[in-house]
């Protein structure tokens, strides 16, 4: 039996691997939490930070390795909770690769409030991006989803529990299923 792919997404600071980590955790199916950040940190040479200029054919080969690893646990039977900036323009080789592989995904996004998510992001630790300007160009870049509007979740007033509780009921509910 597949797996399925939840794209857990938003901009830095709106509690993508807390939430990813909560759900993967308290799963009760075989559940894996691929935290994708790990696939940009081990460039190492050449590495160019993925929301700078220049980045997108890095960016490009790094979202098929996501799309690869996430759908290879998928078919093995593990559900996978893909944790990471994923905008629009990354959805259509997650979709392409769920229908080539008779996989269901669903497209979450995390969208708190800009002045939570800059608070949120400040408060993190170790090499996280703290950047102002980049997390808020990260945050409008899911300011205005389209077709996917109704996939985002405002968890401005949510504390990580919460959201991911609404996530599960979300993902259960096929509210924002893309594929399945």
């Amino acid at each position: 039996m597949n797996g399925e792919l939840i794209v857990l997404t938003g901009p830095p600071g709106a509690g993508k691997s807390t939430v990813a980590e909560l759900v993967a955790t308290d799963a009760e199916r075989l559940t894996v939490h691929l935290l994708t950040d790990q696939f940009y940190t081990a460039i190492r040479t050449g590495f160019v930070p993925p929301y700078l200029p220049g980045a997108g054919d890095q960016n490009d080969v790094v979202v098929d390795v996501m799309v690869g690893a996430a759908t290879t646990y998928a078919r093995g039977g593990y559900d996978v909770v893909v944790d990471g900036v994923v905008g629009l323009h990354y959805v259509p080789p997650f979709r392409a690769a769920a229908e080539r592989a008779g996989l269901v995904l669903s497209y979450v996004v995390l969208r708190p409030d800009l002045d939570t998510t800059l608070g949120r992001a400040q408060d993190r630790g170790g090499d996280s991006l703290k950047d102002a300007a980049a997390i808020t160009g990260l945050h409008e870049m899911f300011a205005g989803l389209g077709e996917f509007e109704s996939h985002a979740i405002d968890t401005s007033e949510f504390d990580p529990q919460r959201t991911a509780d609404e996530v599960r009921r979300a993902v259960s509910s096929e509210r924002f299923r893309l594929v399945g």
